[in-house]
């Protein structure tokens, strides 16, 4: 008897110490993009925007980083536009990006950037914006780490400015985890709205990406998720030539400027709608996020059917929800 009241007492002792293993932390879900159009000249319209999604823990370091970058490029000779153009990010192209192919890199984007996801792990936002690069022979600023440079030979300015901003991301989703979860990120661009340039009137070139970021636990639903958006315009004339570029910032960081509420009569601006569908996600997976009922509203927005999610998310949803579901698709 005593025995056998010492195994039970053994057992209990082993599962609460598994409970305890078992207990859940706080997290955070930040997202950063840095765009640039620098690249853009006559005949060629061009956005690199790079994404950054990081899960922090409680005392700000970085446990889990990915990146992509939506590399957008339209021929635009004689002020030409292509309104159908579809677009892949670098790492949708794998090797066919072609770093390897026709750069002699030391490995393709993915596999660099996946290096330099890595290296952030268990950094804090001050220790990656103080990351120290040096500017090579080819003039891209490289990591003057042996350790990074070693498994990430590319410009990396691009990825410490996205990293550090989706660290101090304030618009980000908190949540509690047992350290159990992937993370993904997405970027999906669309040239539709873009205009050709006539003899009498200049074109414009609007290459506009919605991002997504999503935390995905052992059962496949959605532990956080967060979204955003650019609109770079890039103004051509009937020559081909770039006459200017506007960008203001992602439709997160812009905040009450973006305009919904003020322009728009909108029940709240686009950042607090898109953190409102953002957290609707929660507890869905992929395949339940893509069947979120829709319908058409007066204006021909394709909005919720879901009243509790209508109350305070009352814009087009469909790109909001293309985009957390393929973040869903790419954790890892």
């Amino acid at each position: 008897m005593k025995k056998f009241v010492a195994i039970i007492l053994a057992l209990t002792m082993v599962f609460a110490l598994c409970a305890c293993g078992a207990k859940e932390a706080d997290y955070k879900l930040g997202m950063g993009v840095s765009l640039s159009t620098d690249s853009s000249d006559t005949g060629k319209a061009q956005v690199d925007a790079t994404v950054a999604a990081v899960v922090t823990d409680a005392a700000g370091k970085i446990v889990a980083c990915r990146l992509d970058c939506a590399q957008s490029k339209m021929d635009v000779t004689d002020g030409a536009v292509d309104t159908a153009a579809a677009f892949k990010t670098k790492m949708e192209l794998g090797a066919d990006y072609g770093m390897v192919a026709y750069g002699n890199a030391i490995a393709e984007w993915d596999a660099q950037a996946k290096a330099f996801e890595s290296y952030v792990v268990g950094k804090t936002a001050a220790e990656v914006a103080g990351i120290e690069t040096v500017t090579n022979d080819s003039g891209h600023n490289v990591s003057t780490d042996e350790a990074l440079l070693a498994g990430c030979t590319m410009d990396i300015t691009a990825f410490i400015d996205a990293v550090s901003k989706a660290c101090n991301d304030a618009k980000g989703a908190a949540f509690k985890s047992d350290g159990k979860f992937t993370l993904g990120v997405a970027a999906i661009t669309a040239a539709d709205e873009s205009e050709a340039a006539t003899a009498d009137a200049e074109g414009v070139v609007k290459m506009y990406t919605e991002y997504g970021a999503a935390v995905v636990g052992a059962d496949g639903k959605v532990l956080a998720a967060t979204t955003d958006a650019t609109q770079p315009q890039i103004a051509i004339n009937a020559a081909g030539e770039i006459t200017g570029t506007t960008f203001k910032g992602t439709k997160m960081e812009l905040g009450a400027d973006y305009g919904m509420v003020a322009y728009g009569n909108a029940v709240a601006e686009w950042d607090a709608q898109a953190r409102a569908f953002a957290d609707y996600t929660v507890g869905k997976t992929a395949a339940d996020i893509r069947g979120i009922a829709t319908t058409t509203n007066d204006h021909g927005y394709t909005v919720s059917a879901d009243e509790t999610l209508y109350a305070s998310c009352t814009m087009s949803i469909t790109g909001m929800m293309a985009v957390i579901a393929q973040a869903v698709d790419y954790a890892r």
